[in-house]
């Protein structure tokens, strides 16, 4: 993986299932049960991503299908109620889709899935076609990174360019995606800055810190 931060080009999935706008609901419910996925992208002409068809757009049709609602509930959901009665992507869509791009970080990308309560984004260019897709999944790819891989960034990435005087006194341990900070620097001013950076680091679990001022340094 690329040196921090990871952006969602690193992790997302770029063979999507999405469907035209006139795939009927049918179809559509095949395709998420086929292909295991909670929602597809939809698209049209060579690939513009218009919408966004979920299993939550889909429910509303099951919800209704016995149900005569009263008018308070008929003013009140009135988008529901037309998709209890939609058969084809177009009608079931939310639309405009919520997306990212492949250069958004993995931090942004999961804030803006909590915000607006999504478990997939497409991710498009600049023209709005589609590039592929990140998931909640995707997002947590960064927790694998082994802790060989870990220990190098946090030694060249923090330890090497906040102390470059005192690098050599400073050990870098990391365990299960831990990272442990033990040794004495020239002055303790910067040491809150070097935990926050270990933190910083993608895939970084917890940061224990034990950095001290060596005798006598400001």
């Amino acid at each position: 993986m690329n040196s921090n931060p990871h952006v969602v080009s690193d992790v997302m999935t770029r063979a999507v299932i999405a469907v035209g706008r006139d795939a009927l609901f049918k179809d559509i419910v095949q395709l998420m049960e086929r292909w295991k996925v909670s929602a597809l992208p939809v698209l049209e002409g060579e690939g513009r991503v218009i919408g966004v068809v979920s299993e939550a757009d889909l429910l509303p049709k099951e919800e209704f299908r016995d149900s005569d609602p009263d008018r308070f509930t008929q003013q009140r959901r009135l988008s529901d109620l037309a998709k209890a009665g939609a058969v084809t992507a177009e009608e079931l869509m939310s639309s405009p889709a919520i997306t990212v791009h492949g250069t958004t970080t993995l931090a942004e990308a999961a804030r803006i899935m909590a915000r607006r309560g999504v478990k997939r984004l497409p991710v498009i260019d600049d023209e709005g076609m589609l590039q592929g897709v990140v998931s909640r999944s995707d997002l947590l790819k960064v927790f694998l990174r082994n802790d060989e891989e870990l220990t190098e960034e946090v030694r060249h990435e923090v330890v090497d360019r906040l102390f470059p005087l005192s690098a050599d006194h400073i050990r870098v341990e990391v365990a299960e995606g831990v990272v442990t900070l033990t040794g004495w620097v020239d002055g303790p001013r910067l040491v809150p800055v070097a935990e926050r950076l270990a933190r910083a680091v993608e895939g970084v679990v917890d940061v224990r810190c034990h950095l001290s001022a060596r005798l006598g340094a400001e």
